[in-house]
């Protein structure tokens, strides 16, 4: 199936259920389909018992960006996570996805809202009695009126963007590489199309031919759909050559925040830490090697 069919099926034949009709109750500007940011937060403080978490953390993502949240043990960078995604929700504060305000959003806004993003878990994720391919398709069975053949046909469809074989779609995730379950996790992330995608530590435990599959599978992703994609990773080499933005946390909020490069001239010693190691000298001058290739392909 072609992404033209795909759309054809999604927008006219087959709409998502309740999306469908909270569309039809209101607009593009309520939906946040047109604003700049896609997320928003705003004085976010977080607590477990005595221990403080966040401290009045303000954070925004743009529409279209690939923002890469950073921070060492314990920075709260898992559970900024969960809160975006409705998982956790903060002490104090405001959050704000696709405009919508996450503090009193009812149940019925709440399902629309999960169905415009994805999240492809650090450790997969996957029901284990299920296939690859029934995975994948499992989102579009709960949420869709697709006819199962069709499912099945834009599940396969997800897991070749992923970069997977056709005959994965039959495996189970406990006969998965670990950068095969990375992949299937990140197909069914997919599954609906989302308009924002999280990425959980993406190419943690992988080798190093596998974690830049994965890097060059976000850019593939990215330049094709141009979803906005929230990644939580320790990988410098993915900061270097993926994210457009890089949000550092530390004491309990956010210490600074920019590409790469001007992260590179921030003097925060939290922030000094990823780029005057060992392990970040070296992303860096990897990074400063590829470039020059980088621009006569282009």
């Amino acid at each position: 199936m072609n992404t033209a069919t795909a759309s054809i099926y999604f927008s006219e034949n087959t709409p998502v259920n309740s999306a469908d009709n909270f569309s039809q109750k209101t607009d593009k500007k309520s939906t946040g389909r047109n604003t700049l940011n896609v997320i928003e937060m705003h004085k976010v403080c977080t607590r477990f018992g005595s221990h403080v978490v966040h401290q009045d953390l303000d954070l925004t993502v743009r529409r279209g960006e690939i923002l890469a949240i950073v921070g060492g043990s314990g920075s709260g960078k898992s559970t900024l996570l969960r809160e975006m995604i409705m998982l956790h929700k903060p002490d104090s504060g405001s959050i704000k996805i696709f405009d919508t305000d996450l503090e009193n959003v009812s149940d019925e806004a709440a399902a629309v809202l999960r169905q415009r993003w994805g999240v492809m878990f650090q450790h997969g994720g996957l029901f284990g009695t299920l296939n690859v391919r029934d995975n994948i398709g499992l989102p579009l069975r709960e949420h869709t009126r697709l006819a199962p053949q069709l499912i099945d046909e834009v599940a396969a469809w997800k897991l070749t963007l992923s970069g997977l074989a056709p005959e994965a779609g039959l495996q189970f995730p406990t006969e998965l590489s670990g950068g095969m379950l990375k992949r299937a996790s990140l197909a069914r992330a997919l599954a609906l199309d989302p308009e924002l995608l999280f990425l959980d530590e993406p190419t943690a435990g992988l080798d190093p031919g596998g974690a830049s599959g994965i890097d060059a599978l976000v850019h593939t992703l990215h330049d094709l759909y141009r979803p906005t994609i929230v990644i939580i990773t320790h990988d410098l080499d993915l900061l270097w050559q993926v994210t457009d933005r890089v949000a550092v946390l530390g004491e309990g909020k956010v210490v600074g925040i920019g590409s790469m490069v001007e992260l590179s001239k921030m003097d925060h010693p939290i922030i000094r830490e990823y780029f005057d190691g060992p392990r970040g000298r070296a992303a860096q001058e990897q990074t400063q090697k590829r470039a020059p290739e980088q621009a006569q392909t282009q």
